[in-house]
């Protein structure tokens, strides 16, 4: 295909978001191309650790339009996702360009029309569609020791255990990440190390139905970001068939909690006193959801198997009783750090007044202030099921819909009657 001169609508990105929008813009009627500085759906392929598999069963964390061909209930390999995108971008005709990165993107003074400059030349088009993902820029915090015979990577760069020095690893952050990658060390033989702050810990399964179900029936996909803080881990797992995140298990299993990293100093780490409060908190959280699944099952008549094994909470490990406040690195043969500690955005390509003093972008359920300029497949754009799978196919229909009814205001003409 031809990069064209113009076009009524550009998508930038070909993962996820980047597809789904293509889906709606093509049944609206809306000429568009989506541009990929890559492969299709590359972050599944290149920017997950080896043994990663998706987080939702197949049945649920999918387009509406195809199915994966695995069973139902599989927790799909990162691999086969990417190839799932792919047969989906075919199954649609998706008119993607891959290989194409954006270098900028502007507005076009006193028209309606943005310029778009890629790594193959310019383009015209009346609007925009960011579709780039939540995962751009790794984030590692200023503390981080400078010591450069520490091995320290971002949870996006980690691959397997073999990749790692001889010696103890410190896992910083407890959220998907984090928990799975110190779980998968911690089996390969590893002594482990978890730094564990805020988070939420839902059943995998409860009373013979998955998270996602409950999450769907209970309202939990459609709930609101409560502000623009940082959000709060969301320990769940696909892993070996699936199962409920426990951090004490875990210690069982041999890793040992820690709580939030607070500074690392003279070949030394300290950590917040918060081990306790964050476990006890997100077992709290745990507790309400099954409250509210029963309710739900008593006030609908719902024949689900009890599940009472589900209800037991361990006692407290000594590592919570008594939290260790610091670690001397060399003594502990602390050899690795991996940051499971999120992301940042990165739109230095974006010559458009549509992000915040923070440089993150400025919408509202995805439209901004700027006319035809949209982002999608974002955390909480329109609520928590935003940035996954099945919930993205959902916002792009709301922005192609929004896209058509732009348009045919601007192509309105008044009839004049004398």
């Amino acid at each position: 295909m031809q990069l064209p001169k113009s076009i009524d609508t550009v998508v930038i990105g070909a993962g996820q978001a980047g597809i789904a929008m293509s889906e709606h813009l093509t049944a609206s009627g809306t000429a568009h191309i989506v541009l990929e500085k890559a492969r299709i759906a590359e972050a599944w392929r290149s920017r997950r650790w080896d043994s990663l598999v998706a987080n939702g069963p197949c049945w649920h964390d999918r387009f509406p339009n195809l199915d994966f061909p695995n069973a139902p209930d599989d927790f799909v390999p990162h691999n086969q996702v990417a190839d799932y995108f792919e047969a989906y971008a075919k199954h649609i005709d998706a008119p993607v360009f891959t290989n194409i990165e954006v270098l900028n993107v502007s507005k076009i003074n006193n028209q309606l029309e943005y310029n778009i400059k890629t790594s193959q030349g310019s383009l015209t088009a009346q609007r925009i569609v960011i579709a780039t993902g939540p995962f751009q820029k790794a984030n590692i915090p200023p503390i981080a020791p400078k010591d450069s015979a520490l091995y320290q990577i971002h949870s996006d760069q980690y691959k397997n255990s073999e990749q790692l020095p001889e010696g103890a690893v410190l896992v910083v952050g407890a959220g998907s990440s984090g928990v799975q990658i110190a779980d998968e060390l911690n089996r390969a033989g590893k002594k482990v190390f978890l730094s564990v702050g805020k988070h939420e810990r839902p059943p995998r399964r409860y009373r013979g139905r998955d998270n996602v179900w409950w999450l769907g029936v209970l309202g939990g996909w459609d709930v609101e970001k409560p502000n623009n803080g940082p959000l709060k881990g969301f320990a769940v797992s696909g892993a070996h068939g699936g199962h409920t995140i426990d951090f004490k298990k875990l210690v069982q299993q041999g890793i040992t909690l820690v709580g939030m990293t607070k500074e690392f100093s003279n070949n030394s780490v300290t950590f917040q006193k918060d081990l306790a409060d964050n476990i006890h908190e997100g077992e709290k959280c745990y507790l309400k959801l099954l409250d509210q699944a029963d309710l739900f099952i008593q006030n609908n008549g719902l024949s689900l198997p009890e599940d009472p094994e589900a209800r037991v909470i361990l006692d407290d490990p000594t590592c919570i009783t008594d939290p260790i406040l610091s670690l001397d690195l060399a003594h502990e043969n602390i050899g690795s750090i991996i940051w499971a500690s999120g992301f940042s955005y990165d739109y230095h390509w974006l010559d458009l007044e549509i992000l915040d003093e923070s440089s993150r972008p400025k919408h509202r359920n995805g439209v901004t202030d700027m006319a035809g300029v949209y982002f999608l497949g974002l955390p909480y754009l329109t609520g928590r099921g935003s940035s996954f799978i099945w919930g993205v196919w959902h916002d792009a229909k709301r922005i192609a819909d929004h896209i058509a009814i732009q348009k045919s205001y601007l192509q309105y003409q008044p009839q004049h009657i004398d």
